[in-house]
């Protein structure tokens, strides 16, 4: 293994398990960081109040350093301290997830990292993280670029499925994708004795086996037992299968306040704009959007495509939302007050497909949760939902007949 493909990916634990017994979440110190350019390449020095979890690699179209943690406030840092260097043109910085956080560098020429390391100070805690590029050619930088796939990380598997658009609706059955909620080491909320992964599993079986007696349904499980799949890989199931619909079903349980009955959330504008920024900084751009190629794109194009898509998925996904209150209302629900609502969940960042998240109840509810344990109660919430997505599907067919005409 080569020295420069070698160091592609650090993933330091031990480093978490130097400062283990912190108590608050790391900081960079903006003093003592910063890039500068060296004969040859550039230097990269970030001091963090505390060793956490990270790992550095390169992508390309366009070259950038990329740095994630686990979990760092840049609060104090500013960006005229990595003007030093020429052969860096810019660099963003914040928070890239619940709980992570990245640094992207943009390069003006192609630079491998050739050595990377985290240092902590032991009598301090404070942790010195030292990243070394050397110049190379545009052939050695793609070679030792690429996004790392690792679980541990929340990335998904590069997908390997060909570039074709997602069937129109109403040529043949509809696709759609229902996504049990957590799995595998996360069991999601836990309540006297239920768990959310299991009983999501169980119902997303049942809605699957009666969307399938009703024919005219193609039903996907983004997991088939309880096993984990990361947020990001949901949603590449979706566009691997080409979905016209992606459900999330969960059952949350709130320690404080109370709620009640079944709710539908939808991504917000702001999480749209978010979701917009981080997905086009990924290099496998296969998932970003069904039946378009985005390698060789740069963030700005693949930014406006994703932008163009929402504009026509948004009023798609309000009216799968109404639907689907109205076909739990008639089901006999019981729904929440307030129904429809809207968040920044990661599983709703699809900006092709129509996608909701559906809390079928909450485990916090002595009544949701008697709900829950019931067969025919979730029964009558599945055909529910089964004949909310027939109205949907068949409006939203009527609807694309009449742009088309």
């Amino acid at each position: 293994m080569s020295r420069l493909f070698s160091i592609i990916l650090f993933v330091l634990w031990g480093t978490w398990a130097v400062a283990a017994d912190f108590s608050a979440l790391a900081r960079v110190v903006p003093d003592d960081s910063g890039v500068v350019d060296r004969r040859g390449g550039a230097e990269l020095t970030l001091s963090i109040s505390q060793g956490v979890p990270w790992r550095v690699y390169t992508l390309t179209d366009p070259a950038r350093l990329v740095l994630d943690f686990r979990e760092v406030l840049w609060e104090g840092l500013e960006r005229s301290r990595f003007d030093q260097a020429d052969k860096v043109q810019d660099v963003r910085f914040g928070g890239f997830r619940p709980g992570w956080s990245r640094m992207v560098l943009d390069l003006a020429s192609p630079l491998a990292v050739s050595r990377a390391e985290m240092k902590v100070t032991p009598d301090t805690g404070v942790a010195r993280l030292l990243v070394s590029l050397d110049d190379v050619s545009a052939d050695a930088f793609a070679a030792v670029s690429g996004s790392p796939h690792d679980p541990r990380w929340d990335l998904p598997e590069r997908s390997t499925f060909d570039i074709a658009p997602a069937r129109p609706m109403g040529e043949g059955p509809i696709v759609v994708v229902l996504d049990p909620g957590h799995g595998g080491i996360d069991p999601g909320a836990e309540h006297d004795g239920l768990t959310e992964k299991d009983l999501m599993l169980t119902f997303a079986r049942e809605l699957r086996d009666i969307l399938r007696r009703t024919g005219g349904f193609e039903v996907i499980l983004t997991r088939e037992d309880d096993s984990f799949v990361s947020l990001e890989r949901r949603v590449a199931i979706a566009h691997e299968k080409r979905a016209h619909v992606f459900l999330s079903l969960h059952a949350d349980a709130l320690a404080q306040g109370q709620a009640h009955g079944a709710t539908v959330h939808v991504l917000d504008d702001e999480a749209s704009d978010a979701a917009t920024r981080l997905l086009a900084e990924r290099h496998d751009r296969d998932d970003l959007l069904s039946g378009v190629d985005l390698d060789g794109q740069d963030d700005v194009v693949a930014g406006v495509l994703m932008d163009l898509a929402r504009q026509e998925t948004k009023p798609r996904t309000e009216r799968l939302a109404e639907a689907l209150v109205k076909g739990l209302m008639a089901a006999g629900g019981p729904v929440n007050r307030r129904p429809i609502r809207r968040g920044a969940f990661s599983v709703l960042k699809a900006a092709d497909i129509p996608s909701v998240l559906i809390e079928v109840g909450f485990l916090s509810s002595p009544r949701d949760a008697e709900n829950l344990r019931d067969p025919e109660w979730r029964q009558a919430m599945a055909q529910g939902m089964r004949d909310a997505l027939r109205a949907w599907a068949d409006d939203d067919i009527a609807r694309n007949a009449l742009r088309r005409q």
